[in-house]
């Protein structure tokens, strides 16, 4: 910044270009001066001032670095039964290797670990981020993920549950729809219908309008800016909702 204060400043004082030059110059040795004493840019994992993680997550949010977000919620659910499995930590991994390539990198792995030895992640201030900065059907989609790493090691602890629950809470996500991703991964004589996100009671009609806001809602399109494996989870979703359906159209004899 300084730079071109200084030599915008100069050339406009003196009118002479070469005076411009200078302080161009001088600026640039003021800026990087700055820089060094905030530390840089880079996170360096580890303790220390300048060096925690949600410290880092704040200066890279404002270029909306969709990895640190989905690290501290994925670090918050790991974390949610008190123990941290490895394979967690490699579903975590093969996940955001293959959802942004060259773009993970064992920064973003460190990122991870941090969150994971923090004594609290901010969860509020990260929800609240990334519901300002994503479309409604999105968010519902990364409840799906959250479930993906919980039931990673085979099995989906309350604990756990109630982490996703209350990360969906603070990302605005509906009820309705937190308990039809919950039913993909606890199956049951009531699944279907909280799949859909209505009561065994409802009508033939209210189940046919419940399938179709459910089947707009989670339609893979909707997160198509998302990358690969997001389009995965969301087809697979959507493939839950058409199974939910059908399970109920047989049973009830509908059309």
């Amino acid at each position: 910044m300084f730079k071109w204060i200084l030599g915008v400043g100069a050339f406009l004082l003196t009118r002479k270009f070469l005076f411009g030059i200078v302080g161009f110059i001088i600026g640039s040795f003021i800026d990087n001066s700055l820089a060094s004493n905030s530390g840089g840019r880079g996170y360096k994992g580890g303790s220390g001032v300048g060096n925690d993680p949600f410290d880092y997550y704040r200066r890279q949010s404002s270029k909306f670095d969709f990895q640190t977000m989905l690290m501290a919620l994925s670090a918050a659910v790991m974390k949610a039964d008190g123990k941290v499995l490895k394979i967690e930590l490699n579903y975590v991994k093969q996940f955001f290797s293959a959802q942004f390539g060259n773009h993970f990198r064992s920064e973003h792995l460190q990122i991870l670990k941090d969150f994971l030895a923090a004594d609290s992640i901010p969860l509020q201030e990260i929800c609240t981020d990334i519901k300002n900065r994503l479309p409604y059907e999105p968010r519902a989609q990364l409840i799906q993920y959250l479930f993906h790493v919980a039931k990673s090691d085979g099995d989906v602890a309350t604990s756990e549950v109630n982490t996703i629950n209350r990360i969906s809470n603070m990302l605005g996500v509906s009820a309705t729809d937190f308990e039809s991703t919950k039913n993909m991964f606890y199956r049951n004589v009531d699944s279907d219908y909280k799949i859909l996100g209505v009561e065994s009671s409802a009508s033939d009609d209210e189940v046919k309008k419940a399938y179709r806001k459910m089947a707009i809602t989670f339609h893979p399109d909707k997160v198509a800016q998302l990358g690969e494996e997001h389009q995965k989870a969301a087809k697979e979703k959507f493939q839950q909702i058409q199974d939910a359906y059908e399970a109920l159209k047989k049973r009830r004899g509908f059309k």
